[in-house]
């Protein structure tokens, strides 16, 4: 793996009462509850890991009846943004905290801790009709960077049936998506800035939608959001390398060239159900529920 697992730092969870966070599921549309009994613990942020993470909490009821646990989305800024602010026990996201929010954090006396919970391969997603079957990051660039050379497909050697205007349609994610922001350093660079003028969409799945009905389109989003009605070309690193598909198998191994990991953080090493839950997500059960949702797990499991 090409991938670091945790940052390892030690703090205190930020915890929240079972009544206060009642209230705040409220407040946030997620729903809460009715036993007054169970605790509830919240998790918010990346929408590439929402389905998971809403399987987790569906498949946990039958592990602690006593528990419940609050899924909404919003993207990885806003799920860490809450951690930081003490309004959620879990922040799912699909990039790595930025220098700017954990100095953000710190300034507030918490130490996030990073917890890897699996895999995903960031899939370049094109029209079925598209006759591309290959791409490289180096063409990606050109066609999502600032001062890009490629605005048509024709600039690619190819005719899109059903895109009269020849013009590439740029589907991308709005800028708190941790998406958004890991496409960008990957395919951009450091220095990179997407060119303006995209079709900016609030979820994974309006990516998919959006290029499924438009045949000019080309987005990106993790391969858990492929559907039958998507094409996903495989990625060369180099224009005269190896080209790599998108896939559970390629983005354990790392040969994908737009793999990353997945992550949730805490604020500090967290403890009571909260630990629970994580060291149930890192279980063959909680693993072999992230593969069946089309992510690589972060460790070796044998599922049925």
């Amino acid at each position: 793996m090409k991938f670091m697992a945790t940052i390892g730092l030690v703090g205190l969870l930020v915890g929240c009462s079972r009544d206060t966070r009642q209230q705040r599921a409220g407040e946030e549309g997620a729903e809460a509850p009715a036993d007054n009994s169970r605790q509830v613990i919240q998790n918010k942020g990346s929408d590439t890991l929402v389905n998971v993470a809403q399987a987790w909490a569906e498949a946990y009821k039958d592990v602690n009846p006593s528990v419940a646990v609050a899924v909404t989305g919003g993207g990885s800024g806003t799920g860490i943004s809450s951690m930081i602010n003490g309004t959620v026990d879990l922040a799912s996201s699909s990039r790595k905290m930025k220098d700017s929010e954990l100095e953000q954090a710190r300034a507030n006396g918490i130490e996030p801790l990073e917890h890897v919970v699996g895999y995903d391969a960031l899939a370049i997603f094109m029209h079925p009709d598209n006759p591309i079957k290959e791409i490289s990051i180096s063409q990606l660039a050109a066609i999502y960077g600032d001062g890009g050379a490629f605005e048509t497909w024709s600039q690619l050697g190819v005719t899109v049936p059903g895109c009269g205007s020849d013009e590439i349609i740029r589907i991308s994610r709005q800028n708190n998506s941790g998406t958004y922001a890991y496409f960008k350093k990957a395919i951009l660079g450091k220095k990179g800035e997407y060119k303006l003028g995209s079709r900016d969409m609030h979820g994974s799945k309006d990516v998919v939608d959006l290029v499924e009905k438009t045949p000019c389109a080309i987005g990106y989003s993790g391969l858990a959001y492929k559907t039958e009605h998507i094409s996903t070309p495989c990625v060369k690193s180099t224009d005269d390398g190896d080209c790599v598909a998108p896939s559970v198998a390629t983005a354990i191994d790392g040969s994908y060239p737009v793999a990353r990991p997945l992550f949730m953080y805490t604020a500090g090493e967290p403890t009571g159900v909260v630990k629970t839950y994580l060291d149930w997500i890192m279980s063959e059960t909680g693993q072999c529920i992230i593969l069946d949702k089309g992510y690589a797990p972060a460790k070796t499991v044998s599922c049925g």
